[in-house]
């Protein structure tokens, strides 16, 4: 693990009373949740997003005995959905990482949704990451979740920015964005009918550059793949596809070796790196401060097909 990065020396004009705040702020929904629900779970794939909310709880429900150390166990269960084609590397580090905390990992597995058949693919390769939210309700009902605790940021894409930071699904698991509930005075209504639940997102309000400030003054670990490394990749309509069982080159494209890093981890057969030597979380932040694409505007393939793409997907129940 590296060592903590001295914010004030790296970029003077960083007012760590702005993370503070973002801090307290998360911290207070991630309490309000524990206190308004029954059955709260904490979407936790191992990505970087995740890995703050997960530091984030430890902050708001354990007891901290040394630097990063926390005694105790969080109020609820960590879930994942495991769309099967996901990085190695990330799926390692998920593991390792409930491992060493103590925590329960709940993992909801695609796969078993293609064998009971309420998962069909076009074909073997096809993209996984949309199917997801089948896999996801399945084991919302299964489980009884009545809130899921995410990572989702405004800043992402644009129908994030459209939800709220306690957002309303249905009884089936279905996003109405104009049915939201007001927020005033940070003031919920968290009030559900059987079969209903909620998506709480603590971290709505950072940004992608405020995620890696808070990663480096934490020294939060995170999967290899978000740091600069060789791998082979495609070069397909403006993307680095990276070069693995599920997405294999296409007739006439030519594999080469980059040095690169990952903006965002999710299903391989839509999820791109950049080219990139940042090393560290220092580097990170700097360039994140040059960045004039979102960070799924940058890495994703499935955002592209169309604008409302995410907003379709959202409205159907996906993260």
């Amino acid at each position: 693990m590296n060592a903590p990065v001295n914010l004030n020396k790296l970029l003077p004009t960083v007012d760590q009373r702005h993370l503070d705040h973002l801090e307290e702020e998360a911290i207070f929904i991630l309490r309000e949740v524990a206190a308004a629900f029954e059955r709260p779970a904490l979407l936790f794939s191992g990505g970087k997003d995740s890995c703050v909310v997960l530091r984030l709880a430890e902050k708001a429900f354990k007891q901290r005995v040394a630097g990063n150390e926390f005694k105790g166990k969080l109020p609820f269960p960590l879930v994942h959905v495991d769309t099967g084609h996901n990085f190695p590397e990330v799926i390692a580090f998920r593991d390792q990482r409930a491992a060493e905390m103590g925590e329960r990992l709940i993992v909801a597995h695609m796969d078993e949704s293609i064998r009971r058949g309420t998962v069909r693919l076009a074909h073997p390769l096809e993209s996984r990451n949309g199917h997801q939210t089948v896999t996801l309700l399945e084991a919302i009902e299964e489980h009884r979740f009545d809130v899921l605790i995410g990572g989702a940021r405004r800043d992402e894409e644009k129908a994030r920015a459209k939800e709220r930071i306690f957002s309303h699904r249905d009884s089936f698991g279905q996003w109405q964005p104009k049915e939201q509930r007001p927020e005033l005075w940070n003031l919920f209504n968290t009030r559900i009918r059987p079969g209903e639940h909620f998506r709480a997102f603590p971290i709505s309000n950072w940004t992608e550059l405020d995620v890696w400030l808070y990663l480096a003054r934490e020294n939060i670990p995170l999967p290899s793949l978000y740091y600069a490394h060789e791998r082979q990749i495609i070069r397909r309509k403006g993307l680095l596809v990276p070069l693995t069982e599920v997405t294999p080159p296409e007739p006439g494209e030519q594999v080469e070796s980059a040095t690169v890093r990952f903006r965002t981890v999710g299903d391989m057969t839509c999820t791109c790196p950049v080219e990139s030597d940042a090393a560290n979380a220092s580097d990170i932040v700097a360039e994140t401060l040059t960045v004039t694409v979102s960070e799924r505007g940058a890495t994703r393939m499935d955002d592209r097909t169309s604008d409302a793409s995410m907003e379709r997907r959202k409205k159907e129940g996906y993260f």
